[in-house]
């Protein structure tokens, strides 16, 4: 739908000359960027990263300044600060307007969902990112588009232990979007908070318990040094997508060229950071490992009873909002394309063993 492909040969053709003659022209537009984030590599790599992906692309005539979270606007309101015109654009997590519309949850990645991979798949090849910013532009009127990847995430890192059903009754945990009902549908005690005010309330025991994303993106946290456990998989968060969005009226004034620069820019960001935060979690993991914190692995029965709850919220849901109808039956069935991938490609790591 998009012509993506058009545009990546033209910028093959001409990148070094935009590479070499962006610098030293000045901006002809400059974009204020409102973000969640107070600082880590959402802040620091990818919403930077967009930004430069951006300017080279546009041969240095946009120009995008990365705001932390709070600077523009509140950091759980993103969403409201583009569509006023305050920022131009933003990078976002898109379940923070779950309140709103929880079709989002669908969008962000939630329990049982799409891996980073199965993710990638279905936005670009199975219709996702056309749905995608229809959605943004009918519910929300904002232009909107993945331009980051978000790895599985750990499950918690918590000051109590957490391996059935049993112990996550009562447990005080800040989360977002779906999973701050699931898990209240579970029996935990749930309170969203933006990412910055976490270190202290699990440091003060308000919560016992957080959530917040995979083993790179919280190691600069520091929420390893306030809490002992480590509870593992990340059946919450499998996958998903951060996104960045354009002020309708801004986007409106750009050529179709430049609208669809900025979805290559997105695409070519969604690649470049699933590469980098994959590549890191690695590292950032075997830290946990070799450190003082206990690692703890959920019960089985207690992930087959978040999957069972997911269904049935799911159904619930897709029964009376049509575009969450939409996006959890196009997800579904590209779920059921993927189930054959076990009878022909091998588990990650077997290979040469």
């Amino acid at each position: 739908m998009f012509k993506i492909n058009k545009i990546a040969v033209a910028v093959g053709l001409c990148a070094g000359l935009a590479a070499t003659s962006a610098t030293a022209e000045a901006a002809e537009k400059n974009w204020r960027m409102a973000t969640p984030w107070s600082g880590g590599p959402w802040l620091e790599r990818d919403a930077q990263m967009f930004a430069d992906r951006v300017n080279e692309l546009s041969g240095g005539e946009i120009a995008i300044e990365v705001y932390p979270g709070g600077t523009l606007g509140s950091a759980l309101k993103v969403t409201n600060t583009v569509k006023s015109g305050v920022a131009e654009v933003s990078h976002n997590y898109i379940n923070y307007d779950y309140g709103t519309d929880p079709t989002t949850a669908l969008l962000a990645g939630h329990s049982s969902g799409l891996t980073p991979e199965e993710f990638m798949m279905w936005m670009y090849e199975g219709g996702g990112v056309e749905l995608y910013e229809e959605y943004r532009r009918d519910v929300f009127d904002v232009v909107a588009f993945p331009c980051a990847i978000l790895g599985t995430e750990i499950f918690l890192h918590s000051n109590k232990r957490v391996e059935t059903l049993e112990d996550f009754q009562g447990l005080r945990l800040r989360t977002s979007g779906a999973w701050s009902e699931l898990a209240s549908r579970l029996g935990a005690s749930t309170v969203v908070m933006a990412g910055g005010d976490i270190y202290s309330a699990l440091e003060r025991g308000v919560i016992d318990a957080a959530e917040w994303g995979s083993p790179e993106m919280n190691q600069p946290t520091g929420f390893q040094e306030v809490a002992q456990y480590v509870i593992l998989p990340g059946v919450h968060q499998s996958g998903g997508f951060l996104e960045c969005q354009v002020n309708e009226d801004t986007w409106n004034e750009l050529s179709e060229d430049d609208q669809d620069m900025l979805r290559l820019a997105g695409k070519l960001s969604v690649f470049e950071t699933w590469l980098a935060s994959s590549f890191a979690d690695l590292d950032a993991y075997q830290a946990l490992l070799d450190g003082p914190n206990e690692i703890v692995h959920l019960d089985q029965s207690f992930i087959d009873t978040i999957y069972e709850e997911t269904v049935k919220w799911e159904d619930e849901y897709a029964a009376e909002n049509e575009w969450f109808a939409r996006v959890i039956e196009s997800q579904r069935g590209f779920k059921d394309t993927m189930s054959v991938w076990p009878e022909y490609r091998l588990p990650i790591g077997t290979m040469g063993r």
